[in-house]
């Protein structure tokens, strides 16, 4: 206690603040990285004149009251006001639009990630740049306002995110981690840099609109990992904390997006590791040794926030109609007057899917809630559907649940693993599908046919990852890597739990994939008629 109170009141502490699409966290760390107070603001997008937004005021709203809330924990916990603070950086979700005229307004609301109003821009930038270029990509949302011919195009003298906005105006200084940047548009992995020969194809494709800008122009500079982006301005203390006790001069390290926040608070930023989120959605991504042999519409590449880049596979549906499963026994349990607490439940039926046939005895479930991309789906029908020679007992109904839940995710991985022939020595899990010790990881491991772990601090969140990176930043010695860093400093004697393929589950999970693939015609009907 008494050397983290040393720390607080001597400026050795970090903070790292994300703004997710429903929680803006902030989390301070001390000199051993781990955290020692944090705070947090509850906020959700609004849906106006077609466009999710979020407004600039609850921007800072959020932020602020986060940051009180942490450094009243401070207050009360170490008995220190908080006025100084080693490093700090900012993340966000990724992508999205935020454009700024001269005098630095706002030209248009904040158009988040969750738009899907791009698709005219974003198929033709795919296809004149051979990369894919998503819908909620900062260049798609450009693009498809010059295409809408929307007044404000002209008038635009910075673009940027959410993360580089809110490091704008606390810093001064319009710059970009690179994991962020490569959200915005393509990287160079050559260069660390913007793509300079599809910036130029970019110009080329809008110039008979006459626009005053070039693309070079209104793009923040990239930055990388460890490198200073600035020091926190005097308006920008007052901006942060509105109680006016938190001193100017901080160091601020480069913003970065939520990818790569997770990536740093799950060590898998190093070539042939990656990780997974598997709850309401689902996605992985795995950090590539060298480019892929063509784009896919399957696989959005991004990088690591030194650079490295990233196959990320995206998948809307996960973990919601198995749970609406698990709700049905429960209901079944209650009627016959058992009361179960919920770790158990999932715990026994999850564990029991583990007794299964590898294969699932022949049954077949889809677990589309929603649409999904991955498969060519824009609206889902949750199914399960078995023939009369099926083995359908508890153990495989739970089981095909399970690998259902990973079907969407596993169609886009085997383009990665089995087409490109990209390789994986091991992918760190969280979020809901791994709570069940065990199950979630070797459900995981046969999936991809390659080792799944799971750490004890995977819940800290990408608060915690982008305190990490001011970390690095401000502790690093000489010539030392992220990867060093994390490995030697941060991630150094943490518990980890590693679950390795088992071949008769590979084998059956690859038989599952071939009748899931199959039977899309049936989810196809679904959604056409019911």
């Amino acid at each position: 206690m008494s050397d983290i109170r040393n720390s607080i009141i001597n400026g050795k502490t970090v903070l790292g603040i994300e703004l997710g699409s429903t929680r803006i966290k902030a989390v301070l760390i001390g000199e051993d990285n781990s955290p020692i107070a944090s705070g947090s603001y509850q906020w959700e997008n609004s849906y106006i004149d077609n466009i999710w937004t979020y407004s600039l005021e609850e921007v800072w709203k959020g932020i602020q009251d986060s940051y009180q809330e942490m450094a009243r924990e401070v207050k009360q916990k170490y008995g220190v006001t908080l006025d100084t603070i080693g490093a700090i950086g900012f993340s966000a979700m990724m992508h999205g639009y935020m454009v700024f005229n001269k005098e630095g307004d706002l030209l248009v609301p904040f158009r988040t990630w969750r738009n899907t109003i791009t698709e005219k821009a974003s198929a033709e930038l795919t296809k004149l740049f051979n990369y894919h270029i998503p819908q909620r990509w900062s260049i798609a949302h450009l693009y498809q306002a010059i295409l809408n011919g929307e007044k404000h195009v002209a008038d635009i003298d910075f673009q940027t995110t959410l993360a580089g906005y809110v490091h704008w105006k606390l810093t001064g200084k319009k710059v970009m981690g690179i994991g962020e940047a490569s959200g915005m548009f393509p990287i160079d992995i050559s260069t660390k840099d913007y793509n300079k020969y599809m910036i130029r194809q970019f110009n080329e494709l809008i110039e008979d609109k006459n626009l005053p800008w070039k693309l070079e122009d209104i793009l923040p500079k990239v930055l990388l990992a460890g490198e200073n982006a600035g020091v926190l301005t005097e308006e920008g203390a007052k901006l942060l904390d509105v109680t006016g006790q938190l001193k100017a001069g901080i160091p601020i390290c480069p913003p970065e997006g939520d990818a790569g926040t997770g990536m740093v608070a799950t060590n898998s930023i190093t070539k042939r590791r990656g990780n997974v989120s598997a709850g309401t959605s689902v996605f992985a991504m795995v950090v590539l040794e060298e480019d892929l042999k063509k784009a896919y519409e399957e696989i959005d590449l991004v990088t690591t926030p030194t650079g490295n880049l990233v196959a990320m596979v995206h998948s809307n549906n996960c973990t919601s109609d198995l749970n609406a499963w698990v709700g049905i026994f429960r209901e079944f349990a209650e009627t016959m007057g058992m009361e179960v607490e919920t770790d158990k439940l999932f715990a026994t039926l999850y564990n029991k899917a583990l007794e299964g046939d590898a294969d699932c005895g022949g049954l077949l479930a889809y677990n589309y809630l929603s649409g999904e991309h991955i498969t060519h789906f824009e609206e889902g029908r949750p199914l399960f559907v078995r023939s009369a020679d099926s083995k359908f007992n508890l153990a495989n109904f739970m089981r095909v649940n399970l690998f259902t839940s990973l079907g969407a995710l596993k169609t886009g991985l085997d383009i990665l693993l089995k087409e490109e022939g990209v390789k994986v020595d091991e992918m760190l899990g969280h979020g809901g599908l791994f709570k069940t010790k065990g199950v979630g990881q070797k459900i995981m491991a046969a999936a991809i046919n390659a080792p799944v772990s799971v750490m004890e601090t995977a819940g800290e969140g990408g608060a915690w990852g982008m305190a990490l990176l001011a970390s690095y930043m401000l502790n690093k010695s000489a010539n030392e890597t992220l990867d060093d860093y994390l490995n030697n400093k941060v991630f150094t004697g943490q518990v980890v739990t590693k679950a390795e393929p088992d071949l008769k589950d590979v084998e059956g999970f690859d038989e599952f994939m071939k009748r899931y693939t199959k039977g899309l015609a049936i989810e196809r009907a679904a959604v056409d008629f019911l």
